[in-house]
């Protein structure tokens, strides 16, 4: 499984001349948790990512109102890529080592195509192991199916008390 197919290809892009109560409705319209500033270029160049995370510790746990702020001035410069080919695995390592919740996914010549946050991959690492405890499960029943169980136990079955120790 390749991160293109679980990115969002609906990037949220914001002007980084907007206004962060401006943002903020953006996110709020859109329902997004993060938006990409971009410049005015045509085509846009992205320079940063705006989470709600920004919003709430730099601007409103810091006392301030951001009402003189532009997205551009909170937004993360430090940008974050994955290319589309990149697995779960290399995202993930990504995200550890560039301390981010959220990536971009670019194309073979570093376009933005959609971003992927750490809900996503954890959504689809839950999938495949989902998935695996199902197969794990089937198994089970095929076994019981298919085999006939022993007429004589192998002994007395041992009984647990809460604390754990077995009793004879």
């Amino acid at each position: 499984m390749n991160i293109a197919s679980l990115c969002r290809r609906e990037v949220v892009a914001v002007p980084a001349a907007a206004s962060l109560p401006q943002v903020a409705a953006r996110m709020s319209e859109e329902h997004v948790g993060s938006v990409v500033v971009v410049t005015g270029d045509d085509p846009p160049r992205v320079t940063g990512i705006l989470t709600d995370r920004d919003l709430a510790l730099d601007v409103v746990g810091s006392g301030q109102s951001g009402s003189n702020l532009s997205a551009g001035d909170l937004a993360r410069k430090s940008l974050v890529a994955v290319p589309g080919s990149a697995s779960v695995q290399e995202a993930t390592a990504t995200m550890e080592k560039a301390g981010v919740r959220r990536v971009l996914v670019v194309d073979d010549a570093g376009r933005v195509t959609g971003l992927v946050a750490a809900e996503d991959l954890m959504a689809a690492i839950s999938d495949e192991l989902a998935q695996l405890a199902r197969a794990l499960r089937g198994g089970i029943e095929r076994e019981k199916s298919e085999r006939k169980a022993a007429t004589e136990p192998a002994g007395p079955r041992p009984v647990f008390p809460s604390f754990g120790t077995a009793v004879q």
